[in-house]
């Protein structure tokens, strides 16, 4: 088994160099784009970003469960609210107005101070930044929907920096595992953990659904999909307070080439199917095209929102569940809110790889459909 694995893991060395690419390419989507978050709410039609109103206890634990389910643009480890001290690190804030306009988040204070570049002020809000004057001041429109002016935002936020960071262990895990083969046929250090994935990928996932024939030249996306989606949910379960995933411009990116790479590869009974299907009768043909067509729109759709929502909601409960323990604020409550999240944060574990397996499978699937071929296409 180890010596074709070997011959069949060597053929893929090229390939290795399109595993970069669609990890690069992966970045490159999600770069420009910013976690969505709600606009404002307020009554008022001016306010300043300096003005906070005093928060009770449960608002203060509602807060920092969005903050931890937010973007930011700095890193923070955590924070000492009693001193208002933080505790990480900035990160470089790029936007396009009028020109590039480049500087550190540091400016920010954390979304306490205005930050002024080149004579142009600007405040964050609502982890959004605003175009602004030297008060901070925001304004809403009659919805009460911030007016201010929004500059193109290419920051490098602490979820593009994980993305980095997962591609850089990406490249390292795995091309450490194809130099291995090239020594013997047996994988060495963290290759032996990673080895069997990826012969399940292949044996489990790709085979049966795109076909013996295709299903090679698909194994460079499906194992960075898989491995990447893996690793992002895993450390969004760390203390490290990112949640990359459950970021829907992120799924939205990878939905996206899921879609794209669908559609280029769909031969002709792929589209025969969709706009005009054999043996059907053609008065069921007309109404059936665009159902067939609605459909491939949908199926990116409900990829992305799966995973989307599943890790989501995964880091809203478990924060809630923690957020108890300070409101019950006794042992009985304490040791069962304890005894909760710890038991979901194993449930978690499965999760976060069954979501990359569920991604992965269906990616796989739409790709087996796209390409299958219809010998008998007037039998059916």
């Amino acid at each position: 088994m180890h010596r074709f694995l070997r011959h069949d893991y060597l053929s893929y060395m090229p390939a290795k160099f399109s595993i970069k690419k669609i990890s690069i390419l992966l970045l490159l989507v999600s770069f420009v784009s910013v976690a969505q978050h709600h606009d404002a709410t307020e009554t008022d039609h001016n306010a300043s970003i300096i003005e906070a109103p005093e928060l009770s206890f449960k608002e203060k634990i509602k807060a920092d469960i969005n903050h931890h389910i937010q973007d930011s643009h700095s890193f923070t480890f955590f924070s000492d609210s009693e001193k208002n001290k933080h505790y990480g690190f900035s990160l470089p804030v790029i936007l396009w107005d009028n020109g590039v306009q480049l500087f550190s988040s540091s400016k920010f204070h954390h979304g306490e101070t205005v930050a002024e570049n080149n004579g142009n002020y600007y405040a964050l809000y609502h982890s959004k930044i605003y175009k602004t004057d030297a008060k901070g001041t925001i304004d809403y429109d009659g919805e009460h929907h911030v007016s201010n002016v929004k500059p193109i935002d290419f920051s490098i936020t602490k979820n593009v920096v994980m993305i980095f960071v997962t591609c850089v262990l990406m490249f390292l895990l795995f091309g450490g595992l194809a130099k291995s083969f090239g020594k013997g046929p047996i994988a060495s250090g963290a290759g032996r953990f990673f080895e069997p994935i990826v012969l399940y990928i292949r044996d489990d996932i790709a085979r049966p659904s795109i076909g013996e024939k295709k299903y090679k030249k698909y194994m460079p996306y499906l194992l960075t999909v898989f491995f990447f989606v893996w690793f992002l949910n895993l450390f969004g379960l760390t203390p490290l307070g990112v949640n990359v995933t459950g970021n829907i411009a992120v799924t939205v990116a990878l939905a996206l080439l899921t879609f794209v790479i669908t559609q280029f590869s769909g031969n002709k009974n792929y589209w025969k199917h969709i706009f005009w299907m054999p043996g059907v009768p053609w008065p069921m043909k007309i109404i059936l095209a665009p159902i067939e067509l609605m459909g491939v729109f949908i199926k990116p759709f409900a990829l992305l929102i799966r995973l989307y929502a599943n890790i989501m909601a995964g880091h809203i409960v478990l924060m809630s569940i923690i957020g108890l323990i300070f409101i019950f604020q006794n042992w009985i409550g304490g040791a069962l809110s304890l005894f909760l999240a710890f038991f979901l944060s194993i449930i978690e574990l499965l999760v976060a790889a069954l979501q990359a397996y569920i991604f992965t499978l269906l990616s796989a699937l739409y790709f087996g459909f796209a390409v299958e071929e219809h010998e008998h296409e007037e039998a059916h």
